[in-house]
């Protein structure tokens, strides 16, 4: 506990003179689990707000679809001033003057015009189909706004899980100084008292040296391991985050890998979900594009008021009304063939939609196989490196007393430690695969959401 707490004391320095030149956002300190940086990632996370923007627009378009079959009102006005009246010409004949034309002004100075129109869809296929397909359309963006949940959840759990293993690592780097720490001032004893030579207190100091480095190395990257989490879950970076989940709290047994999937697994599967939205698209387009060889039947009304009079002031004194109610019926007749290639485009792409499902199958059903065989090799390798790191502290305890009792080199003790810290090394490297690959399994199953 006392070298956990060092570590810690240790990173919170750093991460203070690294921001000790900018400003915080605010004081608070997010003290969170990987559950609680998840649910901030989901309503942070920029990609998954617009996801959920997408969403709503989403919503709004099935109304404006929806609105296409409600009556269209509109009205207009106009206002006329003729400061020359259009002049007309007329036959003579009809003022007994053949062969000339006679210039007259028909009109008044002033007009204006007061109308209002409404229309009513009766009939039409194009509207009858994004009527059916309004949901499927919204289910589109629903499942895509999922597929960024998705991706966030994935990206933020494997940044804690950066965090939890570097914490680890600052741990038993930390035991590897404290041991070596001693063994330096016993060789340094050693050496004033004649017992051993220069030589073995500069080797054991070299490799005191390279661990202490090696530690503030990565007391730094864990501070990029800090911002990287932050990041991914849309939390300004200079934020305060502390983490409440340990590596202990993670479940990493192969209970979790011998989950059989059932054939249709992959329905659990955004992708896949996807995809298939995506098809019922495509097939309610060739409907829409069917559609359009069939006639449109629409009603229509119009009302009207004239005014016009020569004073201004006597303009809407006086109008002359104007109204009429019909039905309008287009029939496509012939459109050079355009319709019909369009049609069979909208067939081709549910074809290519069913290859791609057929595809997507066999692609996440390849995923799984991956993932559970990654898992359970990282999980059989990590056991490995434990009892191997195990092996290897023995060994340099082993190879310790022999020195102190004169019967081994110093040399064979320097090299049983470079042995532990490889095993270190290994161990943390293998402990953050197997972490991964349960995030990866986890997600090939469909089981985050």
């Amino acid at each position: 506990m006392k070298q956990i707490f060092l570590i810690m004391s240790l990173i919170g320095v750093i991460v203070s003179k690294g921001f000790s030149q900018q400003t915080l956002p605010d004081s608070q300190i997010y003290n969170f689990t990987l559950a609680d940086c998840i649910s901030y990632a989901y309503t942070h996370q920029d990609s998954v707000v617009n996801a959920n923007l997408d969403v709503k627009s989403a919503g709004y378009h099935v109304k404006e679809i929806i609105g296409q079959g409600y009556p269209q009102i509109s009205g207009a006005a106009s206002f006329q001033d003729y400061i020359k009246i259009p002049t007309t010409l007329i036959p003579g004949e009809f003022f007994n003057q053949p062969g000339t034309f006679i210039p007259l002004k028909f009109g008044v100075t002033y007009q204006s015009n007061l109308s209002l129109t409404a229309s009513q869809i009766i009939f039409d296929p194009s509207y009858l189909v994004g009527l059916a397909g309004r949901k499927t359309y919204k289910d589109l963006y629903n499942f895509s706004y999922t597929r960024s949940k998705i991706t966030t959840n994935v990206n933020v759990t494997k940044a804690y899980y950066q965090i939890l293993v570097s914490i680890e690592q600052l741990r038993l780097l930390q035991e590897d100084i404290d041991q070596l720490k001693k063994q330096v001032d016993e060789t340094v004893a050693q050496n004033k008292q004649g017992v051993v030579e220069l030589i073995d207190v500069n080797r054991i100091t070299v490799q005191y040296n390279s661990l202490v480095t090696k530690k503030e190395n990565t007391v730094r990257l864990l501070t990029l391991n800090y911002e990287l989490l932050k990041f991914q879950m849309g939390m300004p970076i200079q934020s305060n985050l502390l983490l409440k989940d340990k590596l202990e709290d993670i479940q990493l047994d192969a209970t979790g890998a011998d989950a059989v999937a059932d054939t249709s697994f992959y329905r659990n599967r955004v992708e896949f979900n996807l995809l298939e939205t995506q098809k019922k698209l495509n097939e309610y387009d060739v409907k829409l594009k069917k559609g359009q060889f069939l006639p449109k039947l629409t009603a229509n009304a119009s009302y009207a008021a004239s005014y016009q009079d020569n004073s201004f002031g006597n303009l809407y004194k006086t109008d002359f009304p104007s109204s009429y109610i019909g039905l309008t019926l287009n029939i496509p007749v012939f459109t050079g063939f355009q319709h019909v290639n369009q049609l069979k485009q909208s067939q081709i792409s549910v074809l290519k939609a069913e290859n791609n499902l057929i595809a997507t199958k066999n692609a996440l059903s390849l995923e799984l196989d991956k993932a559970r065989i990654t898992y359970i090799n990282g999980l059989q390798t990590l056991n490995d490196q434990k009892k191997n790191r195990a092996l290897a502290a023995e060994v340099l305890r082993v190879s310790k007393i022999k020195y102190d009792q004169g019967v081994g080199s110093s040399l064979e003790v320097i090299q049983a430690q470079t042995a532990l810290q490889d095993a270190d090394n290994t161990y943390i490297q293998g402990l953050y695969d197997a972490l991964v690959s349960k995030v990866d399994l986890d997600k090939a199953f469909g089981r985050i959401k």
